[in-house]
């Protein structure tokens, strides 16, 4: 019997977009230059600013069908279902204290 695949896979979705997936060992890298010392000084960190202010990555599971309705309902203000969601639960949890 083969081995069954995780649906939910987020990076095993990506990489079955990309295509194959080549080893390191498999990659050329004569052609790329070797960084200076100076560049090196000027190299900054690259992501999010740290604003002090990190939400938690969590996971839930939710119906299709709501979830289907909270990404409509984001799309309709122009914002990330995400943010909605949080929006959301901030007002009922205000509302429960």
């Amino acid at each position: 019997m083969a081995s069954k695949q995780p649906v939910s896979s987020a990076p095993g979705k990506r990489a079955g977009k990309k295509g194959k997936l080549i080893p390191d060992s498999r990659i050329d890298f004569s052609d790329i230059p070797e960084s200076t010392d100076a560049e090196l000084r000027r190299a900054r960190r690259v992501g999010r600013p740290r604003t002090g202010q990190a939400k938690q990555l969590i996971a839930i599971r939710i119906a299709p069908g709501l979830l289907a309705e909270i990404r409509r309902r984001a799309a309709r203000r122009s914002i990330p279902y995400q943010t909605l969601i949080r929006e959301m639960l901030e007002k009922a949890a205000t509302r429960a204290a």
